[in-house]
């Protein structure tokens, strides 16, 4: 072989096969869903043959030219999203949704293996450092905002090496003042140039600080020190303290996140602004909302700033998702939309303890939609009190923990009448259906 030929050698999956000596191992295929093409072929092709039961009991590695099989081998892919995993290759798997944790699972993560481990890192024992329950609960809640304990971790990384440059400062000065004190018990003083002397007072060595009293006990006061200000702080009551602002539940790849969406009317010709880097759906559904709503507003009793009854008559109307480098997308919006614009066009507050999702029809349907547990974990994060799903989605709360459950109120609607009866105190001029409001699971 010449120099410039390359150099050839088994595939990662015979490779892997010879490493662990056996022909039936667990193999992670890590992040799946960052696959993607290269000059030198299709790794999503690829795994076909690997992945698929009906022919990797064949599977031919270029290396080898010779058939292996690989149907005793157990794969486990991981991946952050499916929507970039082609379908073919997605058919030959069996998916296993991950939901986020609770914040009780949170705690127990945090006090079962992340600080232990940040602090074995930091060279820190529980006899140095401890940081109570309450004060990780504060951490969880008011510096971090995620599905997952990955930016919990770098904050408890944070305080270690805080604590961790205390204590090594504490034994520095407390050597110090040691060493002082022994030469001035010997009479050394004079004797010792390189020691500055201090003098001694009340509290130990005036400018010289004693080491600190051990354990450190990090409280909520500390965080501040520590991490800076809050991150999250601000109440949802004042993002929700005038009209024409609600609260949706949005699923995104982390996990479920609170989505904002605000409007706005002035004079105009009967022109619709979306705003918010927004998807095909969403777009749908905003004009879906305004449809029905301009179709309703005499049942509802809306008008716009002349009285008028068709909603668009020499009005303009503004809708705003927050967060607009993020790109937003799915059918999860219509009820916030049409709740927002209701509460916009009637002047009404929208509960401030109100969260909301579904996908509406342009008769006023409320159609099921993903991801309502991670949903439903995000408004309990955000400590919002009432959410409302659509009635086909009832069978889903089954899988929300039970303290969850416990924590909030479900209101289950199978139309727009129903959500606008839940999200607005006292109703929206149409009566609720008996025992539909206030309903516990």
């Amino acid at each position: 072989m010449s120099s410039g030929s390359p150099i050839q050698i088994p595939g990662r999956i015979i490779n892997g096969l010879k490493t662990v000596g056996v022909n039936n191992p667990v193999f992670l295929l890590d992040e799946v869903d960052k696959l993607g093409k290269s000059l030198q072929g299709d790794p999503a092709a690829a795994l076909l043959e690997v992945l698929d039961p009906e022919q990797n009991h064949n599977f031919t590695d270029h290396y080898l030219n010779v058939a292996f099989d690989l149907s005793q081998v157990l794969f486990i892919a991981t991946a952050n999203t499916t929507a970039t995993i082609p379908a073919a290759l997605l058919d030959r798997m069996e998916v296993i949704q991950v939901p986020g944790y609770t914040q009780e699972e949170k705690i127990e993560i945090a006090h079962r293996h992340l600080i232990p481990k940040q602090l074995d890192q930091h060279g820190l024992t529980p006899q140095q450092l401890q940081i109570p329950p309450a004060t990780t609960l504060g951490i969880i809640t008011r510096y971090t905002r995620e599905a997952g304990v990955r930016s919990l971790d770098r904050k408890l990384g944070a305080i270690c090496r805080a604590v961790a440059v205390k204590v090594a400062e504490g034994q520095h000065r407390g050597a110090k003042l040691e060493r002082t004190d022994a030469l001035e018990a010997e009479g050394g003083r004079e004797r010792s140039e390189d020691v500055e002397p201090q003098p001694i007072g009340d509290s130990g060595a005036a400018g010289l600080a004693l080491p600190p009293e051990m354990p450190i006990l990090i409280d909520l006061h500390a965080l501040k020190d520590i991490l800076g200000p809050p991150m999250y702080e601000m109440e949802v009551s004042e993002r929700l303290s005038q009209p024409g602002v609600a609260i949706g539940l949005a699923w995104t790849p982390l996990g479920g996140e609170l989505m904002f969406v605000e409007a706005s009317r002035m004079d105009g010709e009967g022109q619709l602004t979306l705003t918010g880097q927004l998807g095909d759906v969403m777009k749908e559904s905003a004009h879906l909302a305004i449809s029905w709503l301009r179709s309703n507003a005499k049942k509802y009793h809306l008008t716009n700033a002349s009285g008028s009854f068709d909603l668009l008559d020499n009005t303009d109307i503004h809708l705003h998702f927050p967060a607009g480098a993020v790109t937003k997308d799915g059918p999860s919006a219509g009820v916030t939309i049409v709740t927002c614009l209701a509460s916009l066009f009637s002047g009404r507050l929208v509960r401030s303890d109100v969260a909301m999702t579904g996908e509406i029809t342009l008769r006023g349907l409320v159609l099921p939609v993903g991801g309502i547990k991670d949903k439903v974990l995000a408004a309990h994060r955000a400590g919002l009190k009432r959410v409302i799903l659509p009635q086909r989605n009832e069978k889903d709360l089954e899988e929300i923990p039970g303290n969850v459950r416990r924590d909030l109120s479900f209101v289950t609607a199978s139309c727009l009448d129903e959500v606008l009866n839940a999200a607005f105190d006292g109703g929206f001029s149409v009566k609720a259906r008996p025992g539909l409001l206030n309903s516990k699971l």
